[in-house]
């Protein structure tokens, strides 16, 4: 196709590295309805690492693109994607009813309008060692937002308990949200931590920079550590990373950088979810792997397990329960 041919001129062939892109609906019409995307070879040099930091990314046929070049040139209307930014993917949020409500939602929408899942459809590699990170409870709040997993689309939303908002007893120090396409599989036991199983939501993040995120901002953030939270006998990792956008960014790499350079910062994260249920008369929260934070290359292979997991979901090769795929 055109475009196919347009890929073929300004990315160098590298049979080591392979792309998955959406076809044009001109395109599909031409193609077997069984086919979903075109293989195109391309660079290492343009591409983004893969959703197995060897590979090629693990994305839905109408996930919404990375983006792989600056350049303009290839930007076409028929696509879902475009590359205009490397970094962060065309999408807009629309909020539905009231903040603080049962009702309130935060849908996320394409350049068309359409309504696109945070969860499903935002690619979670960028690569270069980065990931798209999308905030549901920004730092210094206490709302507990999240994502409604099983709702079309997935909307952002406030939890629930017995028909009541939830909220933490008191602010969260940090952004907190997930990273898109990873899932907790509640079929797999864990045996590097007490053989607890997945939550069945997504990878947490905390993100320890010091700008205060907003409810559904899609940010780029790096990787420094894993903690290992146990909750109720559910393993739920929490992922501690920084923006790269924020002041500090090129000085903290993996878990040591960050006791250097954000002292305390581990023990209060880890101690802040460790507790955060006392006051409602709950458990304390426990941590496997010694209790410690697990450095960057641990952390790394969590999401990458986790995005597998998520590809076997989407795939329904596990199935999905009450989970929206949509």
């Amino acid at each position: 196709s055109h475009d196919l041919g347009l890929w073929l001129k300004y990315f160098p062939l590298l049979p080591s590295q392979s792309l998955y892109l959406p076809l044009t609906r001109t395109a599909s019409r031409r193609s077997s309805r069984a086919m979903a995307a075109t293989r195109v070879i391309a660079s290492a040099s343009n591409i983004a690492t893969s959703s197995l930091l060897s590979k090629g990314p693990l994305l839905r046929p109408h996930s919404l693109s990375l983006c792989f070049s600056t350049t303009n040139r290839l930007v076409s209307k028929k696509r879902l994607f475009s590359c205009r930014a490397l970094y962060k993917p065309e999408v807009l949020t629309k909020e539905e009813g009231l903040p603080e409500t049962l009702d309130y939602r935060i849908f996320f929408l394409d350049n068309s309008g359409k309504k696109v899942s945070p969860w499903h459809d935002i690619p979670l590699h960028l690569g270069d060692g980065a990931f798209n990170f999308i905030v549901e409870i920004p730092k210094e709040s206490s709302a507990k937002m999240e994502v409604a997993t099983d709702e079309p689309f997935t909307p952002i939303k406030q939890d629930t308990k017995k028909g009541k908002l939830r909220y933490y007893p008191y602010n969260i120090n940090w952004n907190y949200g997930l990273l898109p396409q990873t899932w907790e599989d509640p079929s797999f036991a864990n045996s590097e931590v007490d053989g607890a199983f997945g939550d069945n939501d997504p990878v947490d993040v905390v993100e320890i920079g010091e700008s205060r995120g907003k409810m559904g901002q899609i940010l780029k953030v790096k990787p420094l550590g894993a903690l290992a939270m146990i909750d109720e006998g559910e393993l739920d990792w929490k992922i501690v990373a920084i923006s790269l956008d924020d002041p500090k960014a090129s000085l903290v790499n993996d878990v040591e950088d960050v006791e250097k350079h954000f002292p305390g910062t581990l023990t209060a994260i880890r101690d802040w979810f460790r507790d955060y249920k006392i006051p409602d008369g709950k458990p304390a929260n426990k941590f496997g792997l010694g209790n410690k934070a697990a450095d960057k290359d641990y952390a790394l292979k969590v999401i990458t397990e986790t995005n597998e997991a998520w590809a076997k979901l989407v795939k329904r090769s596990i199935p999905a329960g009450e989970l929206s795929l949509v």
